[in-house]
C-alpha cells in the first residue's frame, strides 16, 4: 500500500467516525447536542481536522442523513422481500413497507430528522439528488409503483404514500397519535391509498 493510500484510508475512517460519533450524539442528547467541539473532544481530533472533513454541522448532519437513506432503503427492500413469500402478496409487502418505514423512523429519530426535517444542505428531487437519497426513494417507488392505480403517475403516488407515512412517524413521536391505534392507520394508509 502507498503511502497516499495509506492516507486516503485514514481520511475515510476518521471521516467515518466523525459521522458515527455525531449520530451517537445526536440519538443520545438530540441534534442541538452536536457541535463541532464536543465532536472534536469525544474523537479526540481537534476542531481544524473536523473541519478538514466538514465546513460546519450542516455537513456532517447531510452525511449522516446519507448513511440513514441507506439503511433505510435496506431495511425496505428486506421488509418487502421477506413479504413477497406470504400467501397475502402485494398487500403484505405494502404493509410490510410501510411498518419498516415506522419502524425506521421510531428506531433511528436522529437520523430519521437528519434525512427529513434538518437542513443537511442536499437537494431533494433534483437532478443533483445524492444517490442514497434517489436510492431510499426507488426502495419505496418498487413496491408502490404495482399500488398506484390506473391512471396514477407512480412517482406521484409515491410521495403521496411516503407523506401519509412521514406524517404519521412525525405525529406518533410528538406524541400527537394514541399510540393504541398504530396499526390501524398503518392498514387504512395501506388499504385507502394501495389500489389491491
Amino acid at each position: 500500500m502507498s503511502v497516499q493510500e495509506r492516507k486516503e484510508r485514514e481520511r475515510a475512517d476518521r471521516e467515518r467516525l466523525i459521522v458515527a460519533t455525531a449520530r451517537e450524539l445526536a440519538e443520545q442528547q438530540g441534534w442541538d447536542a452536536v457541535t463541532t467541539r464536543r465532536l472534536a473532544e469525544r474523537i479526540e481530533y481537534s476542531q481544524p481536522v473536523l473541519y478538514s472533513h466538514f465546513r460546519g454541522k450542516r455537513e456532517i448532519i447531510g452525511a449522516v442523513a446519507l448513511e440513514g437513506a441507506t439503511e433505510m432503503a435496506a431495511a425496505l427492500r428486506a421488509a418487502t422481500a421477506a413479504a413477497t413469500v406470504t400467501a397475502d402478496g402485494t398487500r403484505a409487502r405494502v404493509a410490510a413497507l410501510a411498518r419498516a418505514y415506522l419502524a425506521f423512523a421510531e428506531r433511528n429519530p436522529a437520523v430519521y430528522d437528519a434525512m427529513f426535517r434538518l437542513d443537511g444542505g442536499l437537494a431533494f428531487a433534483q437532478e443533483d439528488t445524492p444517490e442514497p437519497l434517489k436510492d431510499a426513494f426507488a426502495s419505496l417507488l418498487e413496491t408502490l409503483t404495482e399500488v398506484a392505480g390506473d391512471g396514477v403517475h407512480p412517482g406521484v403516488f409515491t410521495e403521496t404514500f411516503w407523506a401519509a407515512l412521514h406524517g404519521l412517524a412525525t405525529l406518533t413521536r410528538a406524541g400527537r397519535l394514541p399510540p393504541e391505534y398504530a396499526e390501524q392507520r398503518l392498514q387504512l394508509v395501506v388499504g385507502r391509498l394501495a389500489v389491491l
